[in-house]
């Protein structure tokens, strides 16, 4: 397995390569699911189509994370990314002719939204677990800022660029833009290689040696019960994830109930959280962050909880206050998550990271209709600024507390320790 570190001075040129033409697919996506939110919300009016759509959109990262994971920590990360590509460009394409045509229906609609949630399901573990084998660790805070930073400028030009493209474009022409920039993600992959991790060159050997996919699955799911420090940080996670999720979906609430403003408030609001993430995105990969990447994630934590904190308690008549604590929250998540991600890249085996990493993220998206069904009546029953004191407390309370647990905070001593052995599974921690 070559990896990055092999050949330090070359790596730069083969990864941005691959991360351009994701960042503008990113971005005909994003364009295009602002017009089809828009134009769902145009044609029907209605939350529950909006809610069917964004729970359509979740699903398949809780119940096919875990397998997506074994099968791209099995089969070869650029040949998934290819693929997933590919079949998601197909349904936009398609999706393009049932508006040329004047076919389309909400049902339509759905099928889309479904096919390029597997899709993605797929091709976000093969990147981020590829990141770690092109990418030099001491470059990895620096790379995943950058993503959180473009993540951050996607979510502030979106929404215009969209509705500037909607005034002047059919819908059609529109999702053509999304299969066009789907095509830069694409072309790059069939000239750039991308390492593969050692057990997944040596499961191409005897057929019988192979494990399962559900022994792969359980071998994920062991690796991740067995590791405290990595258990605890997936537990974390999932904790952070049901305490700041309604708040952050139920702010056109708090925009018209509390402050008592209309859509150009809520814009603000939006474009505050955004220009944050920007902001934090650039300056981790800027400096970095601490040598300790564990340290950055835990004040990121508690510098998101403080910024909800702020906006919770900000009185009706202080509107920017709010977007004050908006923006540095939305700046101190986006450092937390950066130097999450490199640390994840750093700690994990590579022949494990699509497990883990779809394990992650599918105990997250599964605490979100768990975390709205209770937020909504609570927020009716106590008031919409409860939501973001609480989960602003419950942030704060979560970081600060990470810091005198030792099984998180020696995450990255002791990560060369955790032995892990698939053929005879054995876990060894120090």
């Amino acid at each position: 397995m070559k990896q990055a570190e092999e050949n330090p001075s070359r790596w730069q040129i083969p990864f941005f390569t691959i991360w351009t033409g994701q960042q503008l697919s990113w971005i005909g996506s994003s364009v295009a699911q602002f017009a089809l939110v828009w134009w769902l919300t145009k044609l029907t009016g209605s939350a529950t189509v909006l809610a069917t759509g964004t729970l359509i959109s979740l699903l398949p990262g809780v119940f096919l994370g875990p397998f997506a994971g074994a099968l791209v920590d099995r089969w070869n990360r650029r040949v998934v990314m290819i693929v997933a590509d590919s079949i998601i460009a197909l349904v936009s394409a398609w999706l393009a002719y049932l508006f040329w045509t004047q076919a389309i229906q909400v049902w339509h609609v759905y099928v889309i939204m479904l096919v390029r949630a597997i899709g993605g399901t797929f091709h976000w573990p093969a990147m981020t677990a590829s990141t770690s084998l092109m990418v030099p660790q001491e470059h990895l805070s620096r790379v995943a800022g950058l993503n959180q930073a473009t993540g951050g400028a996607v979510n502030i030009m979106s929404p215009p660029l969209g509705a500037l493209l909607l005034g002047i474009l059919p819908l059609h022409d529109i999702m053509a833009i999304d299969v066009i920039t789907a095509a830069f993600a694409i072309a790059p992959l069939f000239s750039v290689q991308i390492p593969q991790p050692q057990q997944a060159a040596a499961t191409t050997g005897a057929a019988e040696s192979k494990p399962t996919l559900w022994a792969d699955v359980r071998e994920g799911l062991r690796y991740v019960w067995h590791w405290p420090g990595l258990l605890a940080i997936c537990i974390m996670a999932m904790l952070l994830n049901f305490s700041v999720y309604p708040a952050m979906s139920l702010m056109p609430i708090l925009v018209t109930e509390h402050f008592g403003g209309e859509a150009l408030q809520l814009g603000w609001m939006n474009s505050a959280w955004g220009v944050g993430l920007l902001v934090g995105g650039l300056l981790l990969s800027a400096w970095g962050g601490f040598h300790r990447r564990i340290v950055t994630v835990l004040m990121g934590i508690i510098g998101l909880g403080m910024g909800l904190l702020l906006v919770g308690l900000t009185p009706a008549t202080a509107f920017p206050l709010a977007l004050v604590g908006l923006f540095f929250g939305a700046t101190m998540n986006s450092m937390c998550n950066g130097s999450a991600f490199a640390l994840l890249q750093q700690v994990v085996a590579p022949e494990m990271q699509g497990r883990v990493f779809t394990l992650v993220m599918g105990l997250c998206n599964a605490m979100t209709p768990i975390s709205m069904a209770i937020a909504g009546p609570a927020a009716d029953a106590l008031g919409i600024r409860t939501l973001y004191v609480a989960g602003g407390v419950a942030q704060t309370l979560i970081g600060l507390g990470a810091f005198f647990v030792p099984a998180i905070m020696h995450l990255e001593d002791n990560h060369k320790a955790f032995s892990y052995q698939p053929s005879a599974i054995s876990y060894q921690h120090t």
